[in-house]
């Protein structure tokens, strides 16, 4: 898990410093998450990254909040940032509201969109984010064959018995 979650910091880094280059027509809002006397991201991609790193840290009502915010924030405008900051509170594992189908939804619409400044970003995390299931399925499978061979070592037992 957190080998995967290293990846997804490095692979992350990888765009931002792509996209680094490209600075906004327009200036961005201060980023809540942007820790008070730094300086304020570059790019959207770099304020994402930090937010990641934000949501990473927070736990129990202060993550509910976040997932809200997010959720609404979403709903009131679907950019290709708002599809990619809810993209990633619901790809945290272990929540209440881990939604892996839709956060991958999320992160293929802005995938697909060429050109955009968050394409890269998103198909990083598209990309996780399909590692993470086919992981998954496969440790259940593994679980499957577990449970079966002592399901099977269980009746032996039985019978030699």
């Amino acid at each position: 898990m957190t080998n995967r979650l290293i990846l997804l910091g490095i692979g992350c880094a990888v765009v931002v410093a792509g996209c680094g280059v490209l600075r906004m027509a327009e200036p961005l809002e201060p980023a809540p998450w942007v820790q008070a006397g730094t300086p304020q991201p570059a790019s959207d991609a770099e304020s994402l990254l930090l937010y990641f790193q934000h949501i990473r840290k927070l736990s129990g009502a202060d993550l509910n909040r976040e997932h809200e915010a997010a959720r609404q924030a979403y709903a009131r405008v679907r950019t290709d940032f708002n599809r990619v900051r809810l993209a990633m509170v619901l790809s945290l594992p272990g929540t209440a509201f881990y939604d892996d189908t839709r956060a991958l939804e999320l992160c293929d619409t802005v995938a697909k969109h060429e050109g955009g400044r968050l394409q890269g970003l998103a198909a990083l995390l598209g990309a996780h984010l399909q590692e993470q299931k086919r992981l998954t399925a496969s440790a259940q499978g593994l679980q499957q064959k577990l449970d079966a061979l002592k399901s099977l070592e269980r009746s032996m037992i039985e019978r030699s018995r």
